[in-house]
């Protein structure tokens, strides 16, 4: 019924190279993501392909030093790519932003040596990163983690790899022990390496320290997928750690560092789940002005008619402003300025605008919005989750909080 081909969004870019950039996801959008978002998803398939191309293609390492396999992208441009691939399918623009954030700790707090070994493959070698902060009792409370390393001296070969030629010998601190379970782990189960905050030492934040944990390592194990209300082709799992054994080289920053570690990672991912809530909204609109403009009802399409005008209108007011406030956060970011309560914001606001302009793109579309014969429905349920993860917005709300009256009276 639609008749009316969505305008791509007039994007302000730095550099032509960005131009270029956005031209070439937008094509891999176009052909390989969205023709098949609906059917996978509907099939609960998780593109892996698709990633592994955009691997291929230089896109799942953007904001990271090309030094190492990455894009040398600033954030405004990288955000703005996420949000692309999330209209089309937000299971990729999701898997995406967990595959950068899992990157985070490495490639800000790891040593030249760790880098130099294993970046490249996690940028640029087809890789798929997986984030493991959250457990089945530790969610919006993440420094009470109860995940364990224990130390284990001696000298030893790494307990698995990512990649054959991958691991090596154990630094003169011998291995740590690790044992515990992760909980809604987006790539649990089919990801080649793991970011894992585990306790070292005493409670609280200053016990917790970084790991990167190959996929393959003995002991390590996933629970089958969470079943859930959209993002279907996404696995979300548990994930196990009975006694993984890694050496103390695939410790990332010191020990006790992990929690500001997370937290800094945490920062840069809201952007990410606000570029890709703004990406789901921006697809859910074009779906409704695309059913208003060729339906018609009464002798003229529906879009003739002001309160739906003036719904459309809101929306796409409300995905502008989540638009600039992403990447105003963005740009404070790429300028080595503080951008903590702004990533709050843009993660609250975007995420509770994704959430409202499907909900009014399913009344544009009337009964038909409630079927799975149009996309809106689905973009509906998905929207749900960017509320949830990496922080809910509840917990944004305390970020910003804090930020304006300082912290909260014990």
């Amino acid at each position: 019924m639609p008749d009316r081909a969505p305008q791509p969004v007039d994007r302000q870019l730095p550099t032509d190279e960005a131009r270029d950039l956005i031209s070439l996801v937008r094509d891999i959008a176009q052909r390989e993501i969205a023709p098949k978002a609906a059917e996978e998803e509907d099939a609960g398939h998780f593109p892996r392909e698709v990633l592994t191309l955009l691997s291929e293609s230089g896109l799942l390492g953007l904001p990271y030093d090309s030094e190492y396999g990455g894009g040398d992208q600033p954030y405004e441009v990288y955000l703005q790519v996420l949000e692309e691939l999330a209209a089309a399918r937000l299971t990729v623009g999701l898997g995406v932003s967990v595959h950068t954030l899992a990157c985070h700790a490495l490639a800000n707090y790891g040593t030249k040596e760790q880098q130099a070994e294993h970046l490249p493959d996690m940028l640029g070698g087809g890789l798929l990163g997986a984030y493991c902060l959250s457990e089945p009792s530790s969610g919006s409370d993440a420094a009470s983690l109860r995940t364990k390393a224990v130390r284990d001296g001696g000298t030893s070969r790494s307990g698995g790899t990512s990649r054959p030629e991958a691991g090596g010998e154990a630094e003169s601190g011998g291995d740590w022990v690790i044992t515990g379970t992760k909980a809604w782990i987006t790539h649990g189960g089919v990801a080649d390496f793991y970011t894992v905050l585990a306790r070292t030492g005493g409670e609280g934040a200053r016990g917790i320290t970084a790991f990167l944990v190959p996929g393959d390592a003995e002991g390590l194990s996933a629970a089958a997928p969470e079943k859930k209300m959209g993002m279907k082709g996404s696995p979300t799992a548990q994930v196990h750690f009975d006694g993984v054994r890694i050496p103390d080289g695939r410790r990332i920053g010191d020990e006790g560092q992990g929690f500001a570690i997370a937290l800094s990672a945490l920062d840069s991912g809201r952007l990410g789940i606000a570029a890709c809530a703004i990406g789901v909204a921006q697809a859910a609109l074009d779906e409704a002005v695309a059913y208003a403009t060729g339906r018609q009802q009464f002798g003229r399409p529906i879009a003739d008619f002001q309160g739906l005008r003036f719904m459309l209108a809101d929306m796409a007011t409300q995905i502008e402003a989540g638009r600039a406030l992403y990447l105003a956060a963005a740009r404070l970011r790429d300028a080595g300025r503080p951008f903590a309560k702004q990533a709050a914001m843009a993660k609250l606001h975007c995420t509770d605008t994704a959430m409202k302009v499907t909900t009014d793109a399913v009344q544009v579309l009337g009964g038909y919005g409630y079927t799975a014969d149009f996309p809106a429905e689905r973009y509906m349920r998905e929207a749900k989750v960017l509320q949830i993860v990496e922080g809910t917005n509840q917990i944004q709300r305390m970020v910003i909080a804090r930020h304006l009256a300082g912290p909260e009276s014990r």
